[in-house]
């Protein structure tokens, strides 16, 4: 095996995922432990018949674990609209007439809230719609039971596409872009992002609405993230905490930050009026856990009963005016031209029951935390650390 400069892998991060040794990777695959040694630090570039052994080993693709880095190509492109001089953005391309074209994402630009297309309809029983006669037997009106359950008409016969879906429940807006770059490598896959707060995305995992939990929760009185509210809400059930990276947390405040506001406590000397998130969001938790540190009351605030339900709204409202500020992060700072006032570094997990791990879909989705075009996407949104992305944080459960 020769070493090749350009040959990238994701070896590591896999087999530490799987709970694999690099003794016990080696002995499935039939190879030496130097030699899982040598490809993992770059220093070989491993033979087809052991790259092969390798996936099969570990239950994926072979492009799920190595990939060749290139230099990345320059385009000449027409801007679609007028974007502020000197400054960077992140943009969307598309080859129209003869010619790229490029969509600047800033600010609702960069986020989309499409109708989602259906996979079925409820089928109508005893004029309810959807609701089973198994459930509700004496049709005695709509309980709660009888709502758990539905009979769904499929709009289409692809089941495979159904069975192939991954479902991540979570608040920050890199889920998505995490979602559209998979699907590079992985085109039949489908990711169904369901939008909750870290309360409401642990409990959705938990009710088995979905595969993964994305979370951003500290814990002031064990120093840790996200952990202690996982052991607490899972109650023994045995999972895995990977990390989807670092990300800047503060308050957005309107373009040049004309109110002057540098921290929390200020918000009440210049009079400003917040947003503020829901119960069970790390935001919220954020901005009380800092106003009990400071000893500042919450009806100190103007606007700390003013809810609104996700960071793209928080963005908008303090553009549009509403608010002088609110919790969010660096990147939907940036994303929406406005000012940030840096107050604390989050670490957002992503919580997956270890009955999941072993699903193909979910490793898909999973094993492309590896791949430099997924960091890239993350990194170039700004106030986003993956130096540790992928890794794994702690095993709850067990």
């Amino acid at each position: 095996m020769k070493q090749d400069n350009n040959l990238r892998n994701n070896l590591k991060s896999i087999r530490t995922r799987l709970g694999m040794s690099q003794q016990d990777l080696a002995n499935i695959a039939g190879v030496t432990r130097q030699t899982i040694s040598g490809v993992e630090s770059g220093q070989y570039a491993p033979s087809v018949a052991i790259t092969l052994r390798l996936a099969k080993a570990l239950g994926c693709q072979v492009e799920d674990l190595f990939w060749l880095e290139q230099d990345l190509p320059e385009i000449e492109a027409v801007l679609t609209k007028e974007v502020p001089f000197g400054q960077q953005f992140r943009l969307s391309l598309a080859r129209v007439g003869g010619q790229w074209i490029a969509y600047p994402l800033i600010g609702k630009d960069a986020f989309r809230q499409d109708m989602i297309p259906a996979d079925g309809e409820t089928v109508a029983v005893d004029g309810f719609p959807g609701i089973s006669k198994l459930s509700n037997p004496k049709g005695e009106g709509i309980s709660q039971e009888a709502t758990d359950k539905v009979r769904v008409r499929l709009l289409d016969d692809n089941i495979a596409a159904l069975h192939n879906t991954v479902v991540i429940a979570g608040c920050s807006p890199v889920i998505s872009l995490w979602a559209r770059a998979t699907e590079r490598w992985h085109p039949q896959l489908r990711v169904q992002y369901n939008f909750a707060n870290s309360m409401a995305a642990l409990h959705s995992l938990c009710r088995g609405e979905a595969h993964i939990a994305g979370m951003h929760l500290y814990d002031p009185e064990t120093g840790e993230y996200n952990i202690p509210f996982v052991r607490e809400v899972l109650a023994g059930r045995e999972a895995v905490m990977i990390t989807l990276g670092v990300w800047e947390e503060g308050l957005l405040v309107q373009s040049g930050n004309p109110k002057g506001i540098k921290s929390v406590t200020n918000l009440v000397e210049t009079q400003a009026t917040i947003v503020n998130r829901e119960l069970g969001s790390g935001s919220r938790m954020l901005l009380e856990q800092t106003l009990q540190k400071e000893q500042v009351p919450f009806d100190a605030i103007h606007g700390f009963e003013q809810i609104v339900r996700s960071h793209q709204d928080v963005a908008e409202a303090v553009a549009s005016g509403i608010a002088d500020a609110g919790i969010s992060t660096a990147s939907v700072a940036t994303a929406f031209g406005l000012g940030f006032v840096p107050m604390h570094q989050s670490r957002y997990d992503l919580v997956i029951l270890k009955e999941y791990l072993e699903e193909a879909p979910v490793q898909q989705l999973l094993n492309t935390l590896g791949h430099k075009f997924v960091h890239s996407q993350l990194e170039v949104l700004g106030g986003y650390d993956t130096t540790n992305i992928g890794a794994v944080v702690a095993t709850i459960g067990n």
